[in-house]
């Protein structure tokens, strides 16, 4: 009897955990959120900056990196030339080539006397050897894993930071989909090599991803970071309006799905999207199709046979019926893992950062996304959106109702736990 109970109370509490790893955010939208107003008027700046969080600042530059052979140096230049601060939160850091450079450069400014400040996600720098965490501590910079599997965090460990921000005496910034991992390196030359954007910007929407550091970093230590070190007087960097803003269940936010929701919902022309992990709740999906009834042209880049989870790529194509019947256009990015995550409205916003298009992302991750509101920027992503596409082949309606008895099955299996892919 008494060993019966126990095994009752521990079967009880392995539900309860598991159960709560699944839950999603108390706070979802349940409607489909309608069209009232076009991307270029003032309401929907208005309600995107209100809703969301941050308000909308002008006086930025951004600056759009490709692949890691731009985007390391820069980020690297920017850590060795730090006189004051850094914050850096990512999801993936593992050992390699990129790793130690990393490591190298972060404990050579916190020898220097700069303040150094790390938040690395617990299950994402799994693959991350203690001995380069140890160097960087030493020098001086203070490292925090994000929710570290203990015993009394069990419930939470579902609930991960997947932002990818790096400030810099905070002045600069940058953000995207890049993490710390030698697949990284090169320029998508080949399947080993991954295709990728990350973005560096300055002007004051920088003190809006400081603020993005500031948020994880309380959570984990209890400390705030304050002062010119890390909130300076800004200057004008450029002539671009944006915003930075973060989603997190431990606050119930379901502001990265409203964005999505709403910056579809005001598209009047077009709708271009990348998605390196595209698997759309019933909302979206209404959204997009909403779109298309009121001539909105809806074009999707999606990662073709080389993806690093073929669960997500099974449950994206199960979603792709309705959408191509009523005329998305869908592609598949063919020589290597596409890993980019950029929304294109209209040629005059354009949002980035690390935010995947499912509903992990939308409801599970801590996320940070970073939105463009520039004409000139919009016309140079497009530009880029319209070279992936040379490397893409068009996948038809014809071809997803063809598809093999196999891949059915395997959507019924996989689409109950879409949300946890």
């Amino acid at each position: 009897m008494f060993w019966t109970i126990v095994c009752t109370v521990v079967v009880t509490l392995l539900v309860v955990v598991v159960a709560s790893n699944f839950t999603l955010s108390e706070k979802k939208i349940e409607r489909r959120v309608k069209h009232l107003y076009p991307v270029r008027g003032e309401q929907f700046r208005r309600d995107m900056g209100n809703l969301l969080g941050p308000a909308i600042v002008g006086g930025n530059h951004i600056r759009a990196l490709q692949n890691g052979d731009e985007i390391f140096p820069a980020m690297l230049e920017s850590v060795r030339a730090a006189k004051t601060s850094i914050c850096f939160e990512t999801y993936i850091y593992w050992s390699g080539d990129i790793g130690e450079e990393f490591a190298d450069a972060l404990a050579e400014r916190a020898l220097a006397g700069v303040k150094v400040h790390i938040t690395l996600d617990w299950a994402g720098s799994l693959k991350m050897e203690e001995r380069l965490i140890e160097r960087v501590k030493k020098a001086g910079a203070e490292v925090q894993r994000y929710r570290p599997l203990r015993w009394y965090t069990v419930d939470r460990m579902n609930n991960r930071t997947h932002r990818k921000l790096l400030i810099v005496d905070g002045e600069t910034a940058f953000t995207g989909g890049v993490g710390i991992a030698d697949q990284w390196q090169g320029h998508a030359q080949d399947e080993d090599h991954w295709r990728d954007l990350h973005f560096c910007f300055s002007g004051p929407v920088v003190l809006q991803a400081q603020a993005a550091f500031n948020d994880n970093w309380i959570k984990t230590t209890g400390q705030v970071l304050t002062g010119e070190d890390y909130f300076p007087a800004q200057q004008r960097h450029g002539p671009t309006d944006a915003q930075l803003f973060i989603a997190s269940p431990a606050g119930g936010s379901e502001s990265m799905h409203l964005m999505y929701l709403m910056s579809i919902a005001a598209a009047t022309r077009t709708i271009d999207l990348q998605a390196a992990y595209f698997v759309p709740d019933e909302l979206i999906i209404k959204a997009l199709i909403a779109a298309l009834e009121r001539g909105v042209k809806v074009r999707i880049t999606v990662p073709g046979k080389h993806i690093d989870s073929g669960s997500v790529r099974t449950a994206s194509k199960a979603t792709w019926g309705d959408l191509l019947a009523r005329g998305v256009k869908i592609y598949e990015y063919l020589p290597t893992m596409m890993h980019n995550k950029l929304l294109i409205l209209d040629g005059e916003m354009v949002s980035v950062g690390s935010t995947n298009f499912d509903v992990r992302s939308f409801r599970l991750n801590d996320e940070a996304s970073l939105n463009v509101y520039d004409e000139v920027f919009a016309a140079n992503m497009t530009q880029v959106f319209e070279t992936d596409l040379e490397q893409c082949r068009e996948y038809t309606l014809e071809m997803w109702e063809n598809r093999s008895l196999k891949q059915r099955l395997l959507e019924l299996v996989v689409m109950p736990f879409r949300s946890q892919l």
